[in-house]
């Protein structure tokens, strides 16, 4: 039996590669007729794909650029070239499905099945879109103002669809939502031109408050940043309990706000050294009992 199969194996394996040889022909065929046809589609999309991409990057920067001008609107300039980066790279992504011949009727239903499941997983995220809106109409803030909101302080770097960059004073990036952001209270600082700088001058009750009073008001009459219209306002504020408050207040441009301050803040403590005005502080004795 052993020897029957020997002599009856070359007559399989010749009738076997017979029957293979119009497999790997057909194949072959079906391989290169798919690139001669959709594969050259293919590699069309994906040049186009990207070229149209690289092309809408660059557009978008120029415009981003021509807001970073003064005399454009930064905020609408940069909202601008964000949603035409996202809505024409969408649009070419759509034309090229349509140019490979992909029937999308059953992606539309996909995409909107996916697209009630997203809009029940994000309704926060839906509410921040509708914040970025009321945003960008009734413009509390702009780009580059200095703002307090959500217990942030910082500089508006740039207002997104959905949050808001803000860059604190030491170098932090904070992310604020805009649905919450849009609601809550937003303290601008650099809406105004001008800004008033609070002083409070604590002295002691034995101390000449006269001299006090005028070296504080001659400290910020001559100030170069300090301005004359509207006028400094120099005066008794309290009777606290261990000092005379002195309440001063200047107006200076806003961006001299803090040099201002910090300024006065230093010639008055050297002033008051120098003739011999006391500034209060807590003390603490310790008696040491010997027993």
């Amino acid at each position: 039996m052993f020897n029957a199969l020997l002599e009856t194996s070359p007559e399989v394996t010749e009738t076997a590669g017979a029957e293979a040889t119009p497999f790997i022909d057909n194949l072959l065929s079906t391989v290169w007729n798919w690139c001669i046809n959709t594969g050259i589609k293919v590699v069309i999309a994906l040049l186009v794909l990207a070229v149209s991409f690289r092309i809408i990057t660059v557009l978008a920067r120029k415009i981003q650029k021509k807001g970073d001008k003064d005399k454009y609107d930064k905020t609408v300039m940069r909202t601008i070239a964000y949603l035409l980066n996202i809505g024409l790279k969408v649009v070419v992504v759509i034309c090229l499905i349509g140019y490979l011949g992909i029937d999308t009727s059953g992606l539309t239903a996909l995409v909107a099945s996916f697209g009630v499941c997203i809009g029940l997983a994000v309704n926060g995220a839906l509410s921040n879109v509708a914040g970025g809106i009321l945003l960008l109409v009734t413009r509390p803030f702009k780009v580059d103002d200095y703002i307090e909101a959500q217990g942030v302080s910082g500089t508006v770097e740039d207002i997104h669809m959905v949050n808001t960059k803000v860059r604190t004073n030491d170098n932090k990036v904070v992310y604020l939502p805009n649905g919450a952001l849009s609601t809550g209270n937003i303290i601008n600082y650099s809406e105004k031109p001008l800004r008033r700088v609070d002083f409070v001058f604590s002295i002691g009750y034995s101390a000449d408050y006269e001299k006090a009073k005028a070296i504080v008001t001659e400290i910020l009459t001559s100030h170069p940043l300090a301005l004359e219209d509207p006028s400094c306002y120099v005066r008794m504020g309290a009777h606290s309990a261990s000092s005379i408050d002195i309440n001063a207040r200047v107006w200076t441009k806003n961006a001299d706000y803090w040099t201002l301050w910090a300024d006065v803040m230093e010639q008055v403590k050297a002033a008051f050294d120098k003739e011999g005005i006391e500034i209060p502080f807590n003390q603490l004795d310790v008696h040491v009992k010997n027993d």
